[in-house]
């Protein structure tokens, strides 16, 4: 059969061909989400309200899960975790103090290495007054808190983190919209 355009190709086989690119665009697309989603970047979805007033309850953001494979992990990230007493649960906070840092807190006040530590990110109406006597992080450790320090379960309840329970740092909110941007 003698295609009527001209172009010497039946429509069956114009449409084998179209079917064909679909199929490899859509292969394609799905294993570069895939590669992306596995290695790069993931969606995740915040539950409870101990990192406000960054994060609220139900904002869905990407975590950055190269960013600690090519990259040390640094005073102030927000990273994500397998929590250490349970790991099939995840949680989200902010590091405080590294590997080898003396962290103290004197009625809310946080000193690291003596120093006391600004945190611009924790609003006065968040902050808490608990102590906690001086400890040196161990080595491949981190202390992590909460920005909500009233209602925060973190490292003060459970201790560091082991960099191996850290799996990725938050990168971008993009959900709800009014919150869309960067996780600073």
């Amino acid at each position: 059969m003698q295609d009527p355009g001209g172009l010497g190709v039946s429509p069956p086989a114009r449409e084998k061909s179209g079917i064909r690119a679909w199929l490899r665009d859509l292969a394609l697309s799905i294993g570069v989400s895939a590669f992306i989603i596995v290695f790069l970047y993931q969606p995740v979805r915040v539950e409870g309200t101990s990192m406000l007033p960054l994060l609220e309850d139900q904002d869905r953001l990407f975590i950055n899960k190269m960013a600690f494979r090519i990259g040390d992990i640094q005073r102030g990230d927000v990273v994500v975790f397998q929590y250490p007493r349970d790991h099939s649960k995840s949680y989200i906070k902010r590091v405080i103090g590294l590997p080898g840092d003396r962290v103290r807190i004197d009625h809310g006040r946080v000193y690291v290495n003596g120093e006391t530590k600004v945190e611009k990110y924790v609003p006065p109406r968040f902050m808490d007054d608990r102590s906690q006597p001086e400890m040196t992080i161990p080595n491949k450790e981190y202390f992590v808190m909460g920005d909500h320090r009233s209602i925060s379960s973190d490292s003060r309840d459970f201790g560091p983190v082991e960099r191996s329970l850290i799996y990725g740092k938050a990168a971008f909110v993009y959900w709800p919209i009014e919150q869309l941007g960067v996780v600073r």
